[in-house]
């Protein structure tokens, strides 16, 4: 039975009621009010929106005076870095790519690089939001040996939402005969060691310096690549694993190429998938493996491509590999991202018109709708 406390409640001779104190709403969360049985009328204070909410009969309408919000969960996830080359005449091999920049808000679930959900997200509607689904960085250019940018994997292309931007993962870094170099990927603004990518790049073998052209991931979005090694002559370079969202790449050793660090797993859709996996580090014999969710396998017998990153995972490239004898190769690409959004039904409906983008449609999950973005950039805005 409903109870009702006051102190004091008083009449005028308008036969209006006067009330000493402010009339506090019952507060609800989202959920929690889509778990009530509401008749029309009933009035809440919903405490995901920070608006006072009334019940039409079918639908919960917003009281908030100015500009109306909706809350949005989503899954933002950069393109993986592309692979290096192999160099001809040697068994050159180098890192796998790293995997796209991983954030998150979906509650209990986390970000890439270790990090924690990130805060509710309040959206206006009737805005353009833009949305940009990041391409997979490109392969590195047949090997040559000599400090060209072009040779390593490149950068993959940032993810956005809003005001959310997942970085693209690092490209592998391709054998270089003389100096330490740690440009990753192509141009002098972007270095290995300055956080810049998602997910680092792994390293190439190279006998002068341990650990040259390892990629360092975002705080926040991914973790670093693995180093390569040489140890003992030609039949032991092996390059080093491409960083993951959820796990660092793979030192590799005499034996093995590097792993991919492996990805982290979301059920923003309702069912649990991994994504954003780094690609592994070619080795003559073993190649390393990719990281789960999407990282390509580096390859394992000479003048063999290593495996792009999967579509719409943010995965890194697998890197080449390479021959004592026969021409240069080039690297693999790495896997495009993915832009994943959430709302309550109830709360919003999203425009029909996405002009430049590719998505699936909206789907629901119980009293959730989402939509997934595969490709493009554009706006989209919500009622």
């Amino acid at each position: 039975m409903s109870e009702l406390k006051t102190n004091k409640i008083s009449t005028n001779d308008q036969n209006n009621v006067a009330i000493d104190n402010a009339l506090g709403l019952k507060s609800y969360t989202t959920a929690q009010r889509d778990a009530l049985t509401s008749a029309a009328g009933d009035m809440i204070y919903n405490t995901t929106l920070g608006n006072p909410q009334v019940y039409t009969g079918s639908t919960w309408n917003d009281l908030k005076a100015g500009v109306e919000a909706v809350s949005i969960e989503y899954l933002v996830i950069a393109a993986g870095g592309g692979s290096a080359g192999a160099i001809g005449g040697y068994r050159s091999n180098g890192g796998g790519g790293g995997a796209g920049g991983y954030r998150t808000n979906k509650t209990g679930q986390t970000s890439g690089g270790g990090a924690s959900a990130e805060p509710t997200l309040i959206v206006p509607k009737s805005s353009n939001l833009t949305v940009t689904v990041g391409a997979g960085g490109t392969a590195g250019a047949t090997a040559s040996g000599s400090a060209a940018d072009a040779n390593n994997g490149q950068t993959g292309n940032n993810s956005v939402f809003s005001s959310i931007i997942s970085l693209g993962g690092g490209g592998g870094f391709e054998f270089y005969s003389s100096n330490a170099y740690d440009r990753n990927p192509a141009g002098s603004s972007i270095s290995n060691d300055a956080g810049l990518v998602g997910s680092g790049g792994g390293g190439a073998w190279y006998g002068g310096t341990v650990g040259d052209g390892i990629g360092i991931g975002r705080t926040g979005q991914g973790y670093s690549g693995g180093a390569g090694a040489e140890s003992g002559g030609s039949a032991n370079r092996a390059g080093g694993g491409g960083g993951g969202a959820g796990a660092v790449g793979g030192t590799a050793n005499s034996t093995n190429g590097g792993n991919g660090g492996d990805g982290v797993s979301s059920d923003i859709t309702g069912s649990s998938v991994t994504r954003a996996g780094g690609g592994g580090g070619a080795k003559t014999g073993t190649g390393g493996t990719g990281g789960s969710g999407g990282g390509g396998a580096g390859g394992s017998t000479g003048g063999s491509l290593g495996t792009a990153g999967t579509t719409n995972t943010g995965g890194g490239a697998g890197s080449s590999c390479g021959n004592d004898s026969g021409a240069a190769i080039g690297g693999a690409t790495g896997g495009s991202g993915v832009v994943i959004l959430r709302w309550a039904t109830a709360d919003a409906t999203i425009g029909a018109t996405r002009t430049g983008l590719t998505d699936g449609g909206v789907q629901t999950d119980g009293s959730d709708s989402y939509i997934v973005f595969t490709a493009g950039t554009g706006t989209i805005s919500f009622s």
